[in-house]
């Protein structure tokens, strides 16, 4: 939505919304986090070794003993599970696998069918294991609504409903004009809306992360926690990985790391950071819900090229997040960047212009984090070590479901299972190094907001991009 003027009286009212606002992750910000298992000490020996406590680590981990409950499972993450963009992002659980069909039908339009079928049924089977594995993580599958708030948006959006229904691909779609949108939800910029009724659910991310660790632990698996994976290199017939404190001797080994430097160093180049920014507003009043609808508690999001994504939490405040997408000279990742006060102001303005009607709510966190961004916006898969090493990477800010699938494919690689799709066969263009990345990425993302405010037109830059299958995104 177009970003209102910060007028100085503006400015002020939007601060005392913030000045309660903890730098901390809402849901983070839990006293019923669990506690940590135990560093590694000494050394330890497995079938399969996990690096990363995340959704890739973790899944992998628990289809890996589901798949083989005999199967010895060791679980190694740095920090915390879950502390890093699994436990921050907004909860928005995706069927798509490729960042949205419009992503998945430019890049692999012979498979678009068998992606979208793949990633339907592998949001059923992570609401098959919440149920299974009772994660207390707030799972709703209420769907999901892009908004637009411009006309351009609104025509795009049409648009586009008319070319998924010609491709047989808008099953669970449904196109929204403005007095249907704002009677889902009522906001004064909502234009027109593209209703995805049954390809998107809402969970609580830290809940899920803590429950899949739980249930890794049910199952056998040794978790360590605070115990960093320092290097990686061939053992025998195995790998070993060296922490600072012990070693893991172990037969095959799958990389969760995401964002954080890979193990193997060549995929180092595949991804960069770009930082997200988010706020939760104080829970609603009767009076405020009722100001805004929102009976169906669907997630939303905008059409603009540089988006907000916005829901309700399970106690009905509203997160509100994305539009500025940060990314830090040099690639680095630094707790620094996760607090970001000039971007927590822009969010509140453009919070205040969608529901003006919730004035005088205050905002109780605020956070930001590090997504895991590729070229190609969706995850690229690998092996190394002569297949005895699996790793996925690049989510781009969709993880929260995609991680599951990630997972699969890890595992089938390690077990020399190939599979034929084209996504997992081929990878993203490598960023370049710097200067050229930060230039690169901030003369696109000047571009993108360029394009915003000129009714959608995308300048040679852009086209060149899209020409070569190259893009930024968070």
């Amino acid at each position: 939505m177009a970003p209102s003027a910060m007028t100085h009286g503006n400015v002020n009212r939007w601060t005392k919304s913030l000045s309660d606002a903890q730098p901390v992750a809402y849901w983070l910000d839990d006293p019923g986090k669990p506690h940590p298992e135990p560093a590694l000490t000494g050394g330890e020996t497995c079938d399969l070794l996990v690096v990363g406590g995340g959704y890739s680590g973790l899944w992998t981990a628990l289809i890996a003993k589901e798949r083989d409950p005999q199967r010895d499972v060791v679980l190694v993450e740095g920090r915390e599970v879950g502390w890093a963009a699994s436990g921050r992002n907004g909860g928005f659980c995706a069927a798509s696998l490729t960042h949205g069909l419009a992503n998945g039908l430019a890049r692999w339009p012979d498979e678009i069918h068998r992606l979208q079928e793949l990633g339907a049924r592998n949001l059923d089977e992570i609401e098959k294991a919440v149920a299974r594995h009772a994660l207390d993580c707030d799972f709703e599958r209420t769907g999901e609504i892009d908004v637009a708030t411009e006309p351009h948006q609104a025509a795009g959006l049409r648009a586009w409903h008319e070319e998924l229904t010609a491709k047989g691909l808008a099953t669970g779609t449904e196109f929204l004009d403005a007095e249907a949108v704002r009677d889902q939800v009522a906001s004064p910029t909502f234009l027109a809306g593209l209703h995805d009724r049954t390809g998107v659910a809402l969970l609580n991310p830290a809940k899920l992360a803590w429950g899949l660790k739980r249930a890794c632990l049910r199952l056998g698996v040794r978790v360590y926690e605070h115990t960093p994976a320092l290097t990686l290199r061939p053992y025998g017939a195995g790998m070993a990985v060296r922490t600072p404190y012990g070693s893991v001797r172990a037969r095959r080994i799958a990389l969760g790391t995401n964002i954080f430097p890979s193990l193997v160093k060549r995929v180092r180049a595949y991804t960069v950071p770009v930082y997200d920014y988010a706020l939760m507003t104080e829970p609603l009043s009767e009076e405020h819900l009722a100001s805004v609808g929102w009976r169906g508690r669907q997630g939303l999001g905008d059409s603009a090229n540089q988006f907000h994504y916005f829901r309700l939490s399970a106690d009905n405040r509203v997160l509100w997040g994305g539009y500025d997408a940060i990314y830090p000279y040099g690639g680095r990742v630094r707790a620094e960047y996760d607090d970001r006060p000039e971007t927590y102001a822009k969010l509140a303005d453009h919070f205040f212009t969608c529901f003006p009607q919730l004035e005088g709510v205050r905002f109780t966190h605020a956070w930001g984090g590090a997504i895991d961004t590729c070229s190609r916006f969706s995850a690229f898969f690998g092996t190394a070590h002569g297949g005895r090493v699996a790793y996925a990477a690049g989510f781009t800010g969709l993880g929260v479901g995609a991680t599951r699938f990630g997972a699969d494919v890890m595992l089938d690689l390690l077990a020399g299972e190939r599979t034929s799709l084209t996504m997992v066969r081929r990878k993203p263009l490598p960023f370049p190094p710097e200067p050229f990345a930060w230039t690169g990425i901030a003369l696109t993302k000047w571009s993108l907001a360029r394009a915003d405010s000129r009714g959608g037109r995308r300048n040679l830059w852009l086209r060149a991009m899209d020409r070569f299958g190259l893009g930024f995104d968070s």
